[in-house]
């Protein structure tokens, strides 16, 4: 069994799982597509950039992360669909949309997680240094991005930045010494609200790896506020680094979140973190396991 796996090259987080999966996977992949007996797309948009011809030769299996139904087009994924014989989501809310649109198999697993990159630190102390924070600072902390486009104004709904905003409004009632730590690209709608609120925040817009497990482990509490999301990976990477964590009832977030760390916005006061109950969920992802459990997925797609 030989898996090619399609490339992105968007730097988004599916970048680092093809990385990843040829590193750890060298016996069962190839990087040409004419060698493999498996195709994996990695994402539905990629199915532009790969030769049909080949396609059509293939086992397919295509990964799926979230529906937006306000924006999608039944015609384009009836043109994928009819080169894939498989799909795979990352989490069971993305799988229950996909059910409604084929009756073909899908499987759910969410992606696994790099200890060498995400794990705990404990001198939170020492980082605060180097941050240049101070300990009675509360940091509250989103790494995504806000906005729809170029122009850097639009808010990406589904992102749910406004969200964001509105329950970082309670959290800085509650608490002035309340500060936002904030990374990523186009996070230009959250700085101008917060801004405008005279609310202080921490913007790092492209950080490593390295720096990004340490903004992490430097939270107080790490907020989800999405509208509709296949993961978002946050949620498992705060899992690993036992970031104190809340989230809306998003992509993943049921299958590793305790119910009190699931919120509705008028009630958010009321959702509290487990760090121990979203630390277990998540620690079966680690590689290899959460490398293996794919494995298992492509082993049993080309035995079928």
């Amino acid at each position: 069994m030989k898996i090619f796996l399609s490339k992105i090259n968007e730097s988004w987080i599916v970048d680092r799982v093809r990385k990843e999966w040829y590193i750890n996977c060298p016996e069962i992949s190839t990087d040409k597509i004419s060698n493999s007996d498996i195709v994996w797309i990695i994402s539905p948009w990629v199915l532009k950039d790969l030769d049909k011809k080949e396609l059509k030769k293939k086992k397919v299996l295509c990964s799926y992360y979230h529906f937006d139904f306000n924006n999608f087009s039944l015609e384009e994924f009836q043109y994928l669909d009819q080169y894939v014989d498989e799909y795979h989501v990352i989490c069971e809310k993305t799988k229950v949309d996909l059910q409604s649109l084929t009756n073909k198999k899908i499987t759910s697993i969410p992606f696994w997680i790099n200890q060498n990159i995400f794990f705990q630190i404990d001198d939170k102390t020492s980082l605060r240094r180097l941050f240049g924070v101070k300990d009675t600072d509360f940091l509250v902390g989103s790494f995504q991005r806000d906005t729809e486009g170029s122009d850097l104004i639009s808010p990406k709904l589904i992102k749910g930045p406004d969200i964001f905003v509105e329950v970082v409004k309670k959290v800085y009632e509650n608490n002035k010494n309340a500060k936002v730590v904030l990374s990523g690209t186009r996070r230009q709608y959250i700085i101008k609200n917060l801004s405008d609120l005279k609310i202080p925040f921490i913007y790092y817009e492209m950080v490593n790896f390295e720096t990004l497990n340490k903004l992490y482990n430097l939270l107080d509490l790490y907020i989800v506020s999405s509208r509709i999301e296949g993961g978002p990976q946050a949620i498992l990477e705060c899992g690993v680094t036992k970031t104190p964590l809340v989230s809306t009832d998003v992509g993943v977030a049921p299958e590793i979140l305790s119910k009190d760390s699931i919120y509705k916005v008028e009630k958010f006061n009321e959702s509290k973190p487990d760090v121990d109950f979203a630390y277990e969920k998540s620690k079966k992802y680690l590689i290899p396991n959460g490398i293996k459990l794919f494995e298992k997925m492509f082993m049993e797609f080309y035995e079928s």
